[in-house]
């Protein structure tokens, strides 16, 4: 029997109206001035002023930085960490979807830790914890709020470097569905997508448990309930509120399951060419599940069920091909790219790909480890 650490953060606001009360608590912490880690969408939005003001009227000051890209680099963190000491702030929030929350943990990390954050690629190779940290979030799917997961892109190598540590799970986790509403249609099918990616990943995971099957399981059934209700009517507050649940159980499962090859492969993709990180997901996620049958059929079975698929009388076999077949139509409804041709992929790129996909912490936990050869294989097959 092996032993089970659950990681999360110990406080998680959720619900209409979050953003008040988190701030309102945050005043009884102690902390004075904040760094806010955001992108220069959310700040022509309003929602950073909106913020900084909330704090203000708590006694507690913040600065602004937003220069976080899609997916952010060692530069971006780099430039993060000055502002933050320039300001001698005392505490980070992020504001936005997993790009902010990742940048925000990269510069709480070295902060505390010093050095550069490629030095804390891998497993737990940090020594303190990173600077508190409160995320905020204005989407559904990364789930990057509530995890211990922190990817950076290098900007030398164009790798995402996958940072998997238990200091930089935030203190404060916030998921307010009124900042998800004016999210547009395409992001909202692609975090959601990235979520069942998640939830998905997690429960085939050679690390799952019963916690996070559970976690897992109601994380998909919620996804296939709503999320083409939240793309199609970004005001359907229900829709919104319960994809906001499901990104967080989904993250609550992965962050202690870990993740698969999609999430390995999926990282190349977003390093190589600074492709959106949720559509690399939800185009490679049926072609690695189609893979993995061989090994977890009977859960990808158990999947189809909570996607709402009747699979009472199918072999696993079948059910496993239900179940990518549910995938595949999901995404389709949401408006998913049904290939990485239409991304400006390379096909000759494939190799280095694989070879950089075979060195993600992500893979490890995946219920079969594949061959170069086959990696490959999956990239063609989701050409």
């Amino acid at each position: 029997m092996t032993t089970a650490t659950f990681y999360m953060p110990p406080v998680n606001v959720i619900g209409a109206g979050a953003v008040e009360q988190a701030v309102a608590d945050l005043r009884q912490s102690g902390f004075r001035h904040a760094l806010i880690v955001t992108d220069k969408p959310l700040v022509e939005l309003g929602y950073a002023g909106q913020l900084q003001q909330a704090l203000a009227a708590q006694d507690m000051q913040a600065s602004i930085f937003d220069q976080v890209q899609a997916n952010p680099t060692t530069g971006n963190v780099s430039a993060g960490l000055a502002v933050l000491q320039q300001n001698r702030c005392d505490f980070v929030i992020s504001l936005g979807g997993g790009s902010p929350h990742d940048c925000a943990k990269g510069i709480a990390l070295v902060a505390s830790n010093g050095g550069d954050i490629r030095d804390y690629e891998g497993v737990d190779k940090s020594a303190r914890p990173q600077l508190p940290l409160v995320a905020i979030n204005t989407t559904a799917g990364t789930a990057s709020e509530i995890t211990r997961f922190c990817i950076i892109t290098d900007e030398n190598t164009h790798i995402k470097m996958a940072i998997v540590d238990k200091h930089v799970t935030p203190i404060m986790s916030v998921n307010d569905p009124q900042l998800m509403k004016n999210m547009p249609r395409s992001l909202t099918a692609a975090t959601g997508m990235d979520a069942l990616t998640h939830a998905v990943e997690a429960y085939v995971s050679t690390a799952a448990n019963p916690i996070t099957d559970a976690c897992a399981l109601q994380a998909i059934t919620l996804i296939g309930n709503y999320l083409a209700k939240a793309v199609t009517d970004g005001s359907d507050m229900e829709a919104r509120n319960q994809m906001a649940y499901a990104q967080l159980l989904a993250g609550m499962a992965f962050n202690n399951a870990s993740l698969g090859y999609v999430h390995a492969m999926a990282h190349q993709l977003g390093g190589f060419y600074d492709l959106p990180h949720g559509v690399c997901n939800a185009i490679l996620l049926p072609h690695v599940q189609r893979f993995n049958a061989g090994a977890a059929s009977a859960r990808l079975k158990d999947i189809a069920a909570a996607l709402g698929q009747d699979v009472d009388y199918l072999s696993d076999e079948d059910g496993a091909a239900c179940c990518i077949q549910a995938i595949v139509a999901l995404a389709e409804k949401v408006g998913i790219p049904a290939g990485l041709a239409g991304l400006g992929v390379k096909e000759e790129d494939f190799p280095v790909l694989a070879t950089n996909a075979m060195k993600d912490a992500c893979g490890l936990t995946n219920p079969i480890q594949p061959s170069h050869e086959q990696v490959v294989a999956i990239f063609k097959a989701a050409y």
